[in-house]
């Protein structure tokens, strides 16, 4: 057997000659590593959902990708492009691209007897996916899309509540002209949605994408543009720059990040938090182990003399300790998994902890569990640790054999 190894598990072990305050240390240690550990677990977790909730959000308003004129850039009111594009539908044929579908909208006034609410309706096809608003419907059902104009329309619960509105009920909805004008439609309430993203629910109605081109003046084949859903967000830029390539030279191409950079800016900031948290929380389990290592020396001085005296090598007596403390940082790091990984499913799958949808845009503290990340702040942390280790286990070298053996 490896005879450092077999001196410090007697070490962790304790014997008739350990002194009382080297227990407590040890556990003290063994808890603040694993305080850490469950601290950045959790705090990775909650700022990986909720930037996973709030940019899915957004994308199932406005889809990953736009294809638009260039003249319809940052506007409601779009100026009409072919739907006979070489690239549609075919471009969903793409590996990385998930779907395509057309869109226009513009801005109206929902009308009733008591009140008046300005909005903004997007126009949707037949070929629109209903997988994100689905979801989010809470009364009614999403409406189908055929060659005959639809009547139905999809309403936010912000919207309906003002309103005084519910599914069934007829509203009139009035588009505003480019030279001010109003004309006005007359829809019924299909479905009411609610998806926590308060300046988006305020905003949209959806409605089937001809009533637009109508009251646009534009064919069948005009529309305002195409939405692109691309199956992973990580490759958001280079599917943009792909998208923008293999289209003709008078459409642009914009991604969800350009839409709404204040929104995207926001949540990157939230990655910069979570470093701190993790920085912080590796200084001190950095710091416990390290009191930790110095205060078992302390406590084993004259033994370290005797070992020393009997002819054992400096880094030897030092591999002794440095064995006891990666066995407590290996504790610490046990229970900060179990501890950390299970109070995030428990949140993930019951939603204890709940939170004001209008203000966070989320009625639950979002989790997402990256295994991936946990086992790199595993690794990260055990490595930092041993290193800053072997700085302190130097003092080793230092002591005396002659009077570590009368050191008492």
């Amino acid at each position: 057997m490896n005879l450092e190894y077999f001196i410090s598990k007697n070490i962790i072990k304790g014997d008739s000659h350990s002194k009382k305050i080297t227990k407590p240390i040890i556990r003290i240690s063994i808890i603040a590593i694993a305080l850490g550990l469950i601290v950045m677990i959790v705090a990775l977790s909650i700022v990986g959902g909720f930037q996973r909730k709030i940019r899915n959000k957004v994308i199932g308003f406005g889809s990953h990708i736009q294809i638009t004129s260039y003249d319809s850039q940052n506007t409601y009111e779009a100026t009409p492009i072919s739907i006979g594009q070489d690239f549609y539908p075919s471009l969903s044929e793409t590996e990385g691209i998930k779907h395509i579908q057309i869109y226009a909208t513009k801005p109206g006034i929902i009308k009733t007897k008591e009140d008046i609410y300005g909005v903004v309706v997007k126009g949707i096809g037949s070929d629109f996916d209903w997988s994100f608003f689905n979801e989010k419907i809470i009364d009614g059902s999403s409406f189908l899309v055929t060659k005959q104009k639809e009547n139905s329309v999809l309403v936010s619960n912000h919207i309906a509540t003002k309103m005084k509105l519910n599914v069934g009920d007829k509203m009139f909805l009035y588009f505003i002209q480019e030279n001010g004008q109003l004309r006005p439609k007359d829809f019924i309430v299909k479905g009411i949605y609610q998806t926590g993203m308060e300046d988006f629910d305020k905003l949209f109605v959806l409605a089937d994408i001809a009533h637009i081109q109508k009251r646009n003046g534009w064919g069948e084949n005009q529309i305002g543009g195409f939405e692109v859903l691309i199956d992973n967000y990580d490759e958001l830029d280079e599917m943009g720059a792909f998208v923008y390539d293999h289209i003709d030279y008078n459409l642009h191409a914009t991604t969800i990040k350009e839409q709404h950079p204040d929104i995207f800016g926001w949540l990157d900031l939230q990655d910069y938090n979570v470093h701190i948290i993790i920085l912080l929380m590796i200084i001190v389990a950095v710091v416990n182990i390290i009191s930790a290592l110095l205060i078992l020396v302390l406590e084993r001085t004259s033994m370290i003399g005797i070992l020393k005296a009997l002819g054992m090598p400096n880094w030897n007596v030092r591999k002794i300790f440095l064995y006891n403390a990666t066995y407590l940082v290996l504790k610490g790091l046990f229970w900060g998994n179990v501890i950390g990984i299970s109070l995030c499913l428990l949140q993930q799958y019951f939603g204890i902890l709940t939170l004001p949808e209008e203000s966070y845009y989320v009625s639950e503290v979002p989790i997402e569990i990256d295994f991936m990340n946990v086992l790199l702040l595993n690794v990260g942390t055990l490595v930092v640790c041993i290193l800053m280790l072997l700085i302190p286990s130097y003092v080793i070298a230092k002591i005396s054999p002659v009077k570590a053996i009368r050191f008492d």
